[in-house]
């Protein structure tokens, strides 16, 4: 369905019974809302939760923004390495404004929330904006965007600067992702080639929107550090973050859990930069633990084992 929030039409999917525990998704560069797995998705429900998955701004089926034309990335990266302020079509902290919108717009005061990679991002600055909005907070395969966290490799940031040998081409765009999961994904578990296409090729069939990632990536490269925003969090967070992650290296997992005041942290070994399905209870556990929290749960236990 759509939904107005923030003057955007935004596509949701509201999952989970009327009354159940609210809690906003929110996805990462060019994701589309069906990158939260329906599996993930069932054993939230089944935790209580009323699952809101949404597409931001400008991918997905949610309001274009084409007009705002395709931004050069080589130049805002440049910038960015050099420390300079990067141009963007729009900023991270308006697709904050757009998800504190679109919990008021269901008829929320507040909700849960849930971000992955840039999507945490986004959360971030929803924690800090909006704080009434948000009862909980969970940051997964993220960081606050300071320079001295160690970054991606250069294998994985050619990958992702990777176009397919033929952008019209449904088989070449999935080929295009399959090799992009093939680097950035868990080692420790693997998805099965077949299962991961299936999954890809009916997300390519909703949505391509190739512009809009370009304009979501100057966001993130305009957007810098957060660490500022991280002290005035008070909202209970859990940090969930794969020791394997090869784009967002653990070091932003552990800063965010330090500087985030109270926050639980969850290290995976073998998690690498995607959702794979032997970890979905686990995710799902964290999650429901730290919204546990805000109900007055005992907060005491600022770490998770890894297993």
């Amino acid at each position: 369905m759509q939904v107005s929030a923030n003057g955007i039409a935004l596509e949701v999917d509201d999952r989970g019974p009327p009354d159940g525990e609210p809690l906003l998704m929110i996805m990462g560069l060019g994701m589309q809302l069906v990158a939260w797995p329906e599996g993930l998705v069932d054993l939230l429900v089944a935790r209580g939760f009323r699952v809101i998955r949404f597409d931001n701004r400008d991918v997905g089926l949610s309001q274009r923004f084409d007009s705002l034309g395709v931004p050069n990335l080589a130049a805002a990266a440049l910038r960015h390495t050099m420390g300079l302020p990067v141009a963007s079509p729009y900023r991270l902290a308006e697709l904050a404004d757009d998800s504190a919108a679109l919990i008021a717009a269901l008829g929320f005061e507040s909700a849960h929330v849930c971000g992955a990679s840039m999507g945490g991002m986004v959360a971030q600055h929803l924690a800090a904006r909006h704080p009434q909005r948000v009862r909980s907070l969970t940051l997964m395969m993220t960081t606050s965007g300071a320079r001295q966290l160690p970054q991606p490799g250069w294998k994985v940031r050619m990958a992702l600067l990777s176009r397919p040998q033929d952008p019209h081409s449904h088989e070449r765009i999935v080929d295009h992702f399959m090799h992009i999961y093939g680097v950035i994904g868990s080692p420790g578990f693997p998805t099965e080639n077949e299962v991961l296409r299936e999954r890809l090729s009916a997300s390519v069939r909703r949505a391509y929107r190739p512009a809009a990632t370009a304009r979501q990536l100057a966001a993130i490269l305009a957007d810098g550090d957060r660490t500022a925003l991280l002290a005035g969090i008070r909202a209970p967070t859990m940090v969930i973050h794969g020791l394997a992650d090869p784009l967002v290296p653990v070091e932003a997992g552990r800063e965010l859990a330090r500087l985030i005041p109270a926050a639980t942290l969850d290290l995976i070994p073998g998690m690498g930069h995607d959702l794979p399905q032997p970890l979905w209870p686990r995710f799902a556990d964290d999650i429901a633990r730290i919204a546990g929290r805000d109900r007055g749960a005992d907060a005491s236990d600022t770490t998770v084992s890894p297993t």
